[in-house]
């Protein structure tokens, strides 16, 4: 999205660790404006899916999904990050780690508004850097007892160096036709270099079908043409 990136260029800000801080419009102070043609965009991107619901955490992700919803039409639910006395019987529950907070919370949203003929756009904030955005998925169940289970992915082989085998979702799409995530680790913008694993899913569970790594940045080569160090047949 064109405005996005090139508000983010003007007033965006690179700390210590590649971490982008855009505090300044996104999350402390908020341009809403700027969640007005947000919204807009992922109106255009989820055109013809039946989205009933705004999904997200509190507090910073509110801002925005309130005008996401306005776009929509739809409600918006926001999880909870304590237990209120206000919430009772059957809950959606799951753990999430802040980075910021450097804490683990144990979020929950009351089954009363997310039933299981809802489809929800879940709207949270993540970890950013000035390439790279670090997402967060859960695998949800629709019956008792009503269990969010965070994703997370590991290799099935040491990788190259000293890289960790387990693998954040990095810039992470999912494709619901092929039941295929794949995650993007770019080494730098022009995303000539990086890691690319992609994952199948079986209904159950996340397995590597492929891994790709470039770890040259060569100005030519995209994440197709990068060398497959693992494949599953």
């Amino acid at each position: 999205m064109q405005i996005l990136k090139d508000r983010i260029r003007k007033d965006g800000k690179i700390r210590e660790g590649n971490v982008l801080k855009v505090d300044s419009f996104l999350n402390h102070q908020m341009d809403v404006s700027l969640f007005r043609e947000i919204g807009k965009e992922f109106k255009r991107r989820f055109e013809g899916e039946e989205i009933t619901k705004i999904l997200t955490i509190e507090a910073s992700g509110i801002g925005i999904a309130c005008v996401v919803a306005e776009v929509f039409n739809v409600p918006v639910v926001f999880a909870k990050k304590t237990q209120t006395k206000n919430i009772a019987g059957d809950v959606y529950t799951t753990q999430v780690e802040s980075y910021t907070h450097g804490r683990i919370y144990d979020i929950i949203v009351s089954r009363e508004f997310l039933g299981p003929d809802d489809k929800v756009l879940l709207m949270t904030s993540c970890e950013s850097g000035a390439y790279n955005t670090v997402w967060l998925a859960w695998l949800v169940s629709r019956q008792r007892p009503y269990v969010a289970r965070q994703v997370r992915l590991t290799l099935p082989f040491q990788p190259p160096g000293e890289a960790p085998r387990e693998i954040e979702l990095i810039n992470a799409s999912y494709d619901d036709r092929r039941h295929e995530l794949v995650t993007l680790d770019k080494g730098r913008g022009a995303g000539d270099c990086g890691i690319q694993p992609r994952w199948r899913f079986d209904g159950q569970r996340f397995s590597l079908s492929r891994y790709a790594q470039q770890p040259t940045c060569d100005n030519w080569q995209g994440p197709d043409a990068w060398p497959t160090l693992w494949i599953t047949r």
